[in-house]
């Protein structure tokens, strides 16, 4: 009697714990959900932003000294746009380094796996076991201003996918998410098939994810982001000169549905 007792006990126990689990995943996934639509918001409003500024730069240097009212008075509307896309960008910033985004330990089989991955590319990949997070360095894994994978790297995203259609990989989903530096699109040739950082981060991370999927990843698994230049892990030189440790590749291994 006292066995049946303590059996529906460890029963319940059990019962409970894998409800709690469900409802922080539950949880998660909603206020992941809506974090990102009001940062998906505030990027467009971005744009906007700065779309008007170019027009009103195009305004001011057409205007010349024609008539001094009408410069000032651009001048001034220039420096408050200027003034408010700076503080949009803080806040996307801050927005995105409170994203739930992933962040849980692994198995320890996964993990042991991942750890020997990164260890054997020292100077390509990087793990943190406590996140369940593999970085790519984007300059390695990419050519400037491509979204091409490098040749050299196509190996590593390849032994990445064995790894995670392993047993202990299989039970978890994969978030692809590209960011770069405050570096500005440049050539003509690379803004038409990236106009903006935005873009070229998420084509980035929707590079890898085709390897990942050709590379049998279920695509029920796979998801990708692009943070563009709004979520740095290091600070950028001055006057967006950029910082390689910004320029990457994180590959999120998360509970399935999250």
């Amino acid at each position: 009697m006292r066995t049946i007792k303590l059996s529906a006990i460890v029963i319940c126990a059990c019962f409970l714990l894998v409800s709690g689990c469900n409802s922080e995943i539950d949880d998660l996934r909603i206020q992941n959900s809506t974090q990102q639509r009001r940062i998906d918001q505030l990027m467009a409003d971005l744009e906007a932003m700065r779309l008007d500024l170019d027009q009103k730069n195009k305004l001011l240097a057409a205007a010349g000294q024609k008539d001094s009212i009408e410069v000032e008075s651009l001048q001034q509307q220039i420096a408050a746009l200027k003034e408010d896309i700076a503080k949009k960008e803080e806040l996307i910033a801050s927005m995105q380094q409170r994203l739930l985004l992933g962040g849980a330990a692994l198995p320890v089989e996964l993990n042991t796996l991942l750890e020997d991955f990164a260890r054997q590319r020292p100077d390509l990949v990087t793990f943190d076991s406590n996140r369940g997070v593999v970085k790519f360095r984007s300059d390695l894994l990419f050519e400037l201003g491509s979204d091409k994978v490098a040749a050299s790297a196509v190996e590593a995203v390849q032994s990445l996918c064995g790894i995670l259609n392993t047993e202990e990989g299989k039970k978890f989903d994969v978030i692809v998410a590209g960011h770069t530096d405050d570096v500005r699109i440049a050539t003509a040739e690379t803004r038409a098939k990236h106009p903006t950082n935005w873009h070229l981060s998420v084509h980035r991370a929707i590079s890898v994810l085709n390897i990942m999927e050709s590379n049998s990843i279920d695509s029920t698994r796979l998801s990708a982001r692009g943070f563009g230049e709004f979520r740095p892990i290091a600070d950028n030189l001055p006057g967006k000169k950029g910082n390689a440790q910004n320029r990457r590749v994180e590959i999120y291994i998360v509970p399935k549905g999250v």
